[in-house]
This record gives structure tokens, sequence and C-alpha cells, in this order.
């Protein structure tokens, strides 16, 4: 699938449900309401639209959510996923992977392994106790610490993802760049984006030019072409052996090299993070037995993929938002 900018569209990041066992400040509202059941796809609605995504060239797919790990029965889609790995272009995955916040991962990490996940990206935007209760409302760090150790125990290797926000976790990244560093993990900073009705983002903006500065007073960082075919530009970290990714859609955003689009648990694909333009191919599986219209609703999607986004984050005026949480859209 090629889009109108020339863009090859390859990976699929895949929404399997809009809930969470938890509520992060800058995700989600503090009283949310969830989507009717009735809207949301059966995991083998999701199994067949990811099926003709695969058809069409994706090559690396991400299940998200919400929390994915809270699905119910969600394992049937990755083992059905996990048989998709290998193959040509067109016929299989290269990679299959997920993002979590960890909380479940001692329960699931061996069967992740199983299905074929050889990588997991875990969000954990501090190491205080305190401070992680304060940002997601009510969770226990220890959860996502037993979740990350038995990731690696079952073989999985963990990157971290931190959200930056100014005056919450800014001056814990030189500690948790040392902390990945002793664990063996990646750490991969990210910008908060204007999404969603949970209040203003004006004063958490840490743009992380700001951030790379602050830590190459310690630590060595040298750019490298490594990629996970995701938008974070990633640094070698000299003293740890480590990387420590960038992800930027404020301060420098990726849009020129962008071989994404997002499929939510209703079936709705956004063909970008930050635009509201979208098609309902709910619709066309719950309507249509043959995947061929399923397939040209895909395609006829591609071709209206924009060439990048719009997020501005401006002191001197609010911020415009996309309506849609992230939680909702798939992080």
């Amino acid at each position: 699938m090629i889009d109108p900018f020339g863009r090859s569209i390859s990976y699929l990041r895949v929404s399997v449900t809009d809930r969470c066992d938890l509520r992060c400040v800058y995700c989600m509202a503090e009283d949310m309401t969830f989507l009717p059941r009735a809207d949301v796809l059966s995991l083998e609605e999701l199994d067949r639209l990811c099926g003709a995504f695969v058809h069409l060239g994706v090559r690396k797919l991400r299940v998200t959510g919400g929390e994915p790990l809270v699905r119910r029965d969600v394992m049937t889609l990755f083992r059905s996923l996990g048989a998709r790995l290998g193959g040509a272009p067109g016929e299989g995955l290269e990679e299959l992977t997920l993002t979590t916040n960890g909380t479940q991962l001692a329960r699931f990490a061996e069967d992740l392994y199983a299905s074929g996940v050889r990588r997991v990206n875990v969000s954990l935007d501090t190491l205080s106790a305190e401070t992680f209760t304060r940002v997601t409302r009510w969770g226990k760090i220890e959860k996502t610490l037993q979740g990350i150790r038995a990731a690696k125990a079952a073989g999985l290797a963990v990157k971290v993802n931190a959200v930056a926000l100014k005056g919450v976790n800014e001056d814990e990244f030189d500690e948790m760049l040392a902390w990945c560093g002793r664990e063996g993990l990646d750490l991969c900073l990210i910008e908060t984006m204007p999404m969603g009705d949970v209040g203003d983002r004006t004063e958490q903006y840490l743009p992380l030019s700001l951030v790379r500065a602050r830590l190459r007073r310690r630590w060595t960082l040298t750019e490298t072409n490594y990629q996970t075919g995701g938008p974070a530009r990633y640094f070698d970290v000299g003293e740890t052996g480590r990387r420590l990714g960038f992800i930027t859609p404020m301060t420098h955003n990726f849009c020129e090299s962008c071989n994404r689009v997002r499929l939510t648990c209703t079936g709705t694909l956004f063909m970008c993070l930050g635009q509201d333009d979208a098609a309902d191919l709910r619709r066309v599986v719950r309507q249509e037995a043959d995947d061929a219209p399923l397939e040209a609703a895909i395609r006829e999607a591609i071709t209206r993929k924009p060439k990048g986004h719009d997020f501005v984050i401006d002191r001197r005026r609010p911020a415009e938002r996309v309506g849609r949480t992230m939680s909702l859209t798939g992080g």
C-alpha cells in the first residue's frame, strides 16, 4: 500500500480495547465512559481485519489499548496473529509486538513469547512509587516492575516508554537511564500530545530537545541509524551500552517517513494520529463475508492519508487537540 506521498504503509497498530486498569493523567479522564460492548469488534473480527492488512502488505503489527492485556481471551488473538509470522510481503508478518502498562505481564509474558512476540514496550513514567500512583491515579508501581521482570525472564526484550511531563518526572531521567542500563532495558522518552478532553497540556509540555541537552551533561549520546519501524530517533548511550529513543511529535515531527496507520477496537481506521479523518471498517466487516470489499475500503482509506499532523502547543493560545483520547486511538 502506497499513500499519496509515496510512503509505503507497512505498520499497523491495533487497539483491542479502550479499557484500562490505570487512569494515567495524560491519557484518560478519571471518570471514563467506555464504549458499549456492541460497538467493540470481536477478537475474530479483529483477526480478520488484521489478516486483510497483512494481505495488503503490512509487515509489522503492534497490539495496543487501552491496556490490551485486560481484554478477555486476548491471547487467542495473539496466537492467531502469531501464526501469521513469516512469509513474503502480502503473505505474513515480520514482527508482532505489544505496548502495555505492564500490570498484567506477570500473567501473560510466557504465553506472549510462545505466540511469537519477542519485544514489548512497557509504559513507565517514573521510578517513584508515589509519583507513579499520582500519574496513574491509583496504580502500584510494583505490579509493573514485576511485569518487566517476568517479561525478561520469558525471553522478551523490553523497552520502557516514558512520557516527559514538566514538573512531574523531568528530574528523573538521569536515574531512569541508569536504571534501564542496569536492568538491560532500552528507554524511549515521548513528548505529551494534545489528545482528548483530559485537561490543558500546556503546563505539562516538556520539549525533548531540552531534555536531551540536559542528559548530554552526564551521558555520551551518539545518534544511531537503529530503527524499530516506529517514529523514535535513537541514540547509543556510551556508559550503559543501551539505547535511548526520543519521540518528538511537537518539536520535530516524524511525518515525512510515516509508515503507520491505527485501527481502533471499534474498527475505525485512523490514517494519522493527529487528524480526525477516518474510515469505518466495522461496517464492512459486519456486512461483507468476502474480504475483497474490505481490502478495497482499506486501499481507499490509504489514499486519504495526510502529509502530516497539526499538533501545536502554544502558551499564547489554548492548545488545539484531537477530540479522541489516546486510550481509544491506541497508544
